[in-house]
């Protein structure tokens, strides 16, 4: 398991450094040792956030702003780019910019709405003893982030046969039967993920539920010794498709694409003596995995064990449908406790250029008693 000192935490555009009152997490502000970029306060702020009270804004140019994250070369990590622009000034230009991991371009942060936090996540298999993350080429207002996290991830976590040629772009990861809207991360997950509530509607979110669906959850303690470690939290609550079918509906940024997909399952009830619970994926329909049979209680070893399938090379829409479909044998509804969708990101071969990139600011090492962070620089190069 990772430890809490190997956190990396950067409050941009912060004055000072921290512990967040909600996590125990401490953060480190970038104020004060980077040259580049002005902080910039937030409007209307949540105070329960204190990473989200400002961001930083980067010069519209032909320059990519990077901060250089230290990681131990070939281990597995959670990168994790946010972003609030927070203004509600009516002639403001909402920005559109690019995100990279050292040449290889991450996404497109694109802002729709100034009151959401834009959430960007990458699983990553470190190139060598650090990382790049990179802010570039503005098409409408300014670069600008607001925190960025580095979370070391246990040795058997998130492994495919292309880690060496992709990265994984988290795209979904939902914990359903969720008791409140609140997502679960940190101290639940000690891994610091961040699994989104099913109650948090929004728009082409989890929608088409089937009828029927009801949810359910225990207090008894979940087994989740397994290769991916989800939250005991998150595995005790869960739907139900009373009526013989769950299911769901929602888009998926930057899709079509291949993808890794995960689907977490606990049987969290009592069952009876003469009852089963019996369901295959109807949606979408891939062939070596929608004909195979789901016994949770079977596959797990018992009931309040996870038995978590996934599914290595997808190819999935945009629009991604699903639905798992009790058999006819048997007595009980589909269960799903969570799910998890990444999506395959070719790596960028480093340029010459960066590789010889010369860092403007110095690398600052931080007290292990303080220790959100082993090391972080910031550095500026031509695009």
């Amino acid at each position: 398991m990772c430890q809490v000192t190997e956190f990396t935490s950067i409050d941009c555009g912060g004055t000072s450094n921290y512990t967040d009152p909600n996590t125990r997490l401490a953060w480190i502000s970038d104020n004060g040792v980077i040259r580049h970029g002005n902080p910039v306060e937030v409007e209307n702020p949540d105070e329960n956030l204190p990473q989200y009270q400002r961001r930083r804004d980067f010069p519209i140019d032909n320059k990519k702003y990077c901060y250089t994250l230290s990681t131990d070369e070939r281990r597995r990590y959670l990168v994790r780019a946010t972003f609030l622009y927070g203004s509600s000034v009516e002639q403001d230009t909402y920005p559109k910019f690019q995100l990279y991991l050292d040449a290889t371009k991450w996404s497109t942060v694109t802002v729709l709405d100034a009151s959401r936090v834009y959430i960007k996540e990458m699983i990553i298999r470190a190139p060598s003893q650090s990382i790049d993350v990179c802010l570039c080429c503005a098409t409408t207002g300014s670069p600008f982030i607001s925190t960025l996290e580095l979370r070391p991830l246990n040795l058997s976590m998130y492994a495919t046969d292309f880690e060496d040629e992709f990265y994984l772009e988290v795209a979904a990861r939902v914990n359903f039967g969720a008791l409140t809207k609140e997502a679960i991360r940190y101290p639940d997950d000690p891994y610091d993920r961040i699994w989104d509530s099913d109650l948090d509607k929004r728009q082409n979110y989890l929608v088409g539920e089937a009828p029927g669906t009801e949810r359910i959850n225990t207090m008894k303690n979940i087994d989740t010794n397994t290769r991916e470690y989800p939250p005991i939290k998150v595995m005790q609550t869960a739907v139900e498709g009373t009526k013989g079918t769950i299911s769901y509906r929602l888009n998926l940024e930057d899709f079509p694409a291949n993808a890794r997909a995960y689907a977490y399952f606990a049987e969290i009830e009592d069952l009876g003596v003469n009852e089963t619970r019996k369901f295959r994926m109807e949606q979408p329909y891939i062939p070596d995995y929608s004909n195979a049979v789901v016994n949770i209680a079977e596959n797990a070893n018992g009931s309040y064990t996870l038995y978590e399938p996934s599914y290595m090379n997808v190819t999935l829409n945009f629009v991604l449908s699903f639905a798992f479909v009790k058999t006819r044998d048997s007595t009980r509804g589909p269960l799903l406790n969570a799910i998890e969708i990444s999506k395959y990101v070719e790596i960028g071969p480093k340029t010459e250029g960066q590789d010889g990139k010369t860092p403007i600011l110095v690398c600052l090492l931080f007290n292990q008693s303080f220790s959100p962070c082993k090391a972080y620089k910031f550095i500026i190069v031509p695009v």
